[in-house]
């Protein structure tokens, strides 16, 4: 960062009420310090009245920063948003006020040792925005549900159904006072009515994201990925926001926060549970994608099981949520589908996708005027074709998949996968399941 000597640099604590400023010359010399109320017309006459087109100025990462960030850019020759973990780490202080965050700030930032976030375009914003709105509303779903469980659980009554399964449900609006009393009954009616309202708006959430999906091809992309929903693939993408910017697979994994801790001194390394930090919505979005591969049948899957035996459940789970996050980086840097996807459940995923935005559904089964010919003589139920994996993405307009290097190759010889991975590039017929009927 090149100083002259007329460059001044200005420390802001910005709070959602108020921003207490520093500035600073060159030398590192106070020249003013005072609070104002914070709203956007007051922030204009602020930096009107006070900054130069010459200053530099740095505040933290907060809720609003980034509206804050963009008005005073049209002031100033550089706005630095920081980490303030990282800003922490750098400067304590056994006195810590309002005033003493804006000199450190400002201070960091003309000895340019100041940690910088990176700064999000306006579509990633909005993407973090509406995924995280929609990861509250299933948290308060879940502690809806929750409560009506501990409803139960207090009168020591076992429902005879899962309660929020369909079947569930009918049992849960069909309750008397027979069976509960008159504040249970109320109290568990009061939250099936919140549940209701509350699905409505998670819907109209899953909507929003899916008519965003459908124009990104990033997120179509991470929906190949076995347990990957729209719903996580926007999370990640609005996470990771511009993939260059980080080096390696290893390094988009620990900004979610899935990197173990790590302590060295001299010849005594320490490696402990992950960081936790980054992105906690999308590190919980895949570590819940990374509970289906238990029973995946590719390398993926392979390495899960293998861990397990030698771990726990649960660090196998992280552990291959981590595997995800850097399979996910090199997916969007080579723009190229996940290699070992069962094929039948992706299509049905991105089927689902286009029609639910487009209404576009596609022709199935034999051509008008031509009869069916059984494709397995004999299967009960009949039978069905499930394309090969390069046929599902390039009908829903992905990238085709790069061959194997030969590292990857023996990797999949040695987990005992190949047949699995030969059959991906094949079509397959398989009898289709038979609905049996009661008379059966």
């Amino acid at each position: 960062m090149t100083q002259h000597a007329e460059t001044r640099f200005v420390g802001l604590d910005v709070h959602k009420r108020e921003v207490t400023y520093c500035i600073i010359d060159h030398a590192g010399a106070l020249l003013e310090q005072r609070k104002f109320d914070l709203d956007a017309p007051a922030l204009h006459r602020f930096a009107k009245r006070t900054l130069k087109p010459t200053d530099h100025a740095a505040l933290e990462s907060t809720t609003n920063c980034w509206a804050v960030a963009e008005i005073l850019r049209g002031y100033v020759a550089r706005v630095v948003v920081s980490n303030p973990m990282a800003t922490k780490a750098i400067a304590q202080s056994k006195i810590k006020t309002d005033k003493v965050d804006s000199h450190v700030l400002a201070q960091l930032l003309r000895c340019d040792y100041l940690p910088e976030v990176w700064r999000p375009d306006a579509e990633t914003r909005l993407r973090r925005q509406l995924s995280g709105r929609r990861a509250s509303l299933v948290g308060q779903r879940t502690q809806m549900r929750n409560r009506i469980h501990s409803v139960f659980a207090m009168r020591l009554i076992v429902p005879p159904v899962a309660l929020f399964t369909p079947e569930g449900r009918k049992w849960l609006d069909g309750l008397t006072a027979e069976q509960l009393d008159a504040d249970a009954l109320m109290m568990v009616r009061s939250d099936l009515r919140l549940l209701d309202a509350l699905q409505v708006e998670i819907d109209a959430f899953d909507r929003r994201l899916a008519e965003l999906a459908w124009r990104d091809e990033r997120v179509k992309l991470l929906m190949t990925i076995p347990g990957v929903s729209v719903v996580v693939a926007q999370a990640l993408v609005a996470a990771f926001g511009d993939v260059t910017r980080f080096a390696s697979a290893d390094k988009a994994a620990a900004y979610l926060g899935l990197a173990p801790r790590t302590k060295q001194s001299a010849k005594n390394t320490y490696h402990g549970p992950i960081t936790k930090c980054g992105n906690s919505n999308a590190r919980w979005m895949l570590v819940q994608a990374a509970q289906h591969f238990h029973r995946q049948q590719g390398p993926l899957g392979h390495f899960f099981r293998r861990l397990k035996r030698r771990k726990t459940h649960n660090v196998a789970v992280v552990a291959t949520a981590r595997k995800l996050a850097m399979i996910a980086w090199r997916m969007l840097a080579a723009n190229e589908p996940y290699r070992y996807a069962p094929p039948r459940s992706t299509a049905d995923k991105l089927a689902k996708l286009r029609v639910s935005v487009t209404g576009q559904k596609r022709p199935s089964g034999s051509p008008k005027g031509v009869k069916a010919q059984a494709k397995l003589p004999g299967a009960p139920g009949g039978s069905r074709t499930i394309k090969s994996l390069d046929a599902v993405y390039e009908s829903e307009g992905l990238p085709p998949r790069s061959p194997l290097a030969p590292g990857e190759s023996r990797h999949v010889a040695r987990t005992g996968t190949t047949d699995f991975v030969h059959k991906l590039g094949t079509d397959q017929v398989v009898p289709r399941k038979r609905t049996h009927t009661a008379a059966e």
